[in-house]
């Protein structure tokens, strides 16, 4: 068994691994090639523009990140036309159906690019170019493959003219029209291929080869060479539907709603999910996946070990349909703690409204599952995770809840990820990440960036200002965007700009999103108007960074609008790291 998914760059550790092992079958499945053609392939995927073309690679690899096949294609945008460069599977696995879905991947993303269609080269199957039998034989076995998927050369054309006399096997140049029945014309067909044998064979072609092969093309529109290997059956249409490598994966904490507090005026509850997964319901855009388990280990990294073994100890002994509100705050005396559990909640909590009752710690721990399973599939080459979670997170510290938050998911996800490179936390609530500012203040691998109301006004008051930067080796790590009291849309998007600036500075290989919708018009704990346009613009944005993505639900509580500033803003971001 394999999966087809596509390799962005060369930063996380499988994507290494695949581009490592693609070079590798590269260099035993086209032993002619030279080294300086292999080499540069993850330079081509990070900087398109000094190689003219948006390079793509797909690999068919299994769980274990073993590469079973790859194909690696170039895009134009402007002549708006793909190259397959090159396509195979690895030695001794011809023939097992690997070839056949990653051409049709590739097929189906040059039909998304909105191409004119896909162009590439087969070694001829005329007596008069392939002198060899068993050569010809082999070229013909290929031909009738691309065949099956309307794919023929391009006739009537000196395209397979050899550089010198006494060259074999000039190769014809392919095009496959990916079903949509529209005319190559002559004019567009000469500009794309002199792009190719500019762009592709520089030293090799000189410009007057390169001048005569474009005036061959003579015919308008042009012309493909009839079939001659499969003539009874339509061509293999192409898939319009998204790939599951590049849909966003949906990760749901399937506890949230056992957390339910039905005290009056409380709106951190469990119609927020639902409204949210009814919003996206039915899109294709996502791919629901199932949550993994985690231990206590990843939580206990980014809190404090005793935290967490007092909130699961005092969340067992709640009553039932009850909760426990802290009173008491103990700061005078934290050496002799009250020994009653639930009036030492003050100890670890930072406000009076943030309840504990007897499934606060398991949907809390469920969330951080949800967020560490959205950072395994990042780690494992998807570009966008979402998890949609309550209890939200971010205004959990190290030591304390509050905010309607016990654990950090987006805190216990950013320290997961930093493991392998370097991460930015950028929240977007309309409250202050005060969570990740207190666990990763001294830290100079998790960059924290939070746009939040002013804490003169917002919630949490005692943190959030400008003038906290980090300290020891954090300083300058930790900035906090505080904003005035009404905000629009326009506003927020120069502020978001700012902060992605800085965000760039860093560098860093992943991308946790803290994702609040209270920034929304009408929101209930928030003053500020941002309308679904707006979540959407941001998301764009965001997703401009083209970096691998984890976001994290946080706050958004005005139930009629929720859903639909949530589903924008993924769109927003999924259309610009896609673009």
């Amino acid at each position: 068994m394999f999966r087809i998914r596509q390799i962005y760059d060369d930063v996380i550790p499988i994507n290494k691994l695949a581009i490592a092992q693609v070079q590798a079958i590269l260099r035993s499945q086209f032993p002619l090639l030279k080294e300086e053609e292999i080499s540069p392939l993850p330079e081509k995927l990070r900087d398109p523009l000094k190689y003219r073309f948006r390079s793509t690679l797909f690999v068919a690899d299994n769980q274990k990140g073993q590469v079973k096949g790859f194909a690696f294609f170039a895009h134009d945008p402007v002549l708006r036309f793909c190259y397959l460069d090159f396509i195979s599977a690895a030695k001794k696995l011809t023939g097992r159906g690997i070839g056949g879905a990653l051409y049709s991947r590739v097929r189906q993303e040059a039909l998304a690019l909105e191409t004119v269609g896909l162009f590439f080269e087969c070694l001829p199957d005329d007596p008069k170019l392939s002198s060899d039998p068993q050569q010809r034989k082999a070229n013909a076995a290929v031909l009738r493959f691309y065949e099956t998927y309307g794919a023929r050369p391009i006739a009537n054309t000196a395209y397979e003219t050899p550089l010198s006399p006494q060259d074999d096997n000039p190769p014809y140049l392919m095009f496959d029209g990916l079903g949509q029945d529209t005319p190559l014309s002559c004019r567009l067909a000469r500009t794309i291929v002199r792009a190719i044998l500019e762009r592709k064979y520089a030293q090799l072609c000189p410009p007057e080869y390169v001048d005569r092969v474009v005036r061959s093309f003579r015919d308008d529109p042009v012309q493909l060479r009839e079939r001659r290997y499969v003539t009874k059956i339509p061509p293999i249409t192409v898939s319009r539907s998204i790939s599951p490598d590049k849909r966003i994966g949906l990760l749901v904490n399937d506890r949230h709603d056992i957390h339910h507090i039905r005290e009056r005026g409380y709106v951190e509850s469990p119609v927020r999910i639902k409204t949210i997964l009814k919003a996206i319901a039915g899109m294709e855009l996502f791919d629901p996946l199932p949550v993994r388990h985690f231990s206590d280990r990843y939580i206990k990294a980014v809190h404090d070990p005793r935290y967490v073994e007092y909130l699961k100890k005092v969340c067992e002994n709640v009553e039932v349909g009850k909760s426990v509100y802290p009173y008491v705050f103990p700061i005078r005396n934290a050496a002799r703690p009250p020994k009653e559990l639930p009036v030492r909640a003050g100890y670890y909590c930072i406000d009076t409204f943030t309840p504990l009752n007897r499934n606060a710690y398991v949907a809390a721990k469920r969330a951080v599952d949800c967020a560490l399973s959205g950072a395994g599939l990042v780690l494992e080459g998807r570009p966008i995770a979402y998890a949609l979670v309550r209890p939200p997170g971010h205004h959990a510290e190290r030591h304390a809840f509050g905010g309607f938050c016990y654990f950090n998911s987006s805190a216990i996800a950013a320290s997961y990820l930093s493991n392998y490179g370097k991460v930015t936390i950028l929240d977007i609530d309309y409250h202050h990440g005060n969570g990740q500012q207190n666990i990763f203040y001294e830290r100079p691998d998790v960059f924290t960036v939070s746009i939040h109301g002013h804490p003169r006004f917002a919630y949490p008051y005692f943190s959030g200002f400008a003038d906290e930067k980090g300290a020891g080796p954090g300083e300058g790590f930790n900035v906090n965007l505080p904003l005035p009291e009404h905000v629009d849309g326009g506003y927020y998007g120069e502020i978001l700009g700012k902060a992605l600036k800085l965000v760039q500075r860093f560098k860093p290989e992943f991308l946790v999103i803290a994702f609040g919708a209270d920034t929304a018009k009408g929101d209930p704990t928030g003053s500020w108007t941002l309308q679904a346009r707006d979540f959407e613009k941001n998301g764009r944005m965001i997703g401009a960074l083209r970096l691998p993505t984890l976001v994290v639900q946080e706050g958004g509580y005005n139930h009629r609008n929720l859903g639909l500033n949530v589903r924008h803003f993924l769109v927003g971001l999924w259309a610009a790291l896609h673009a």
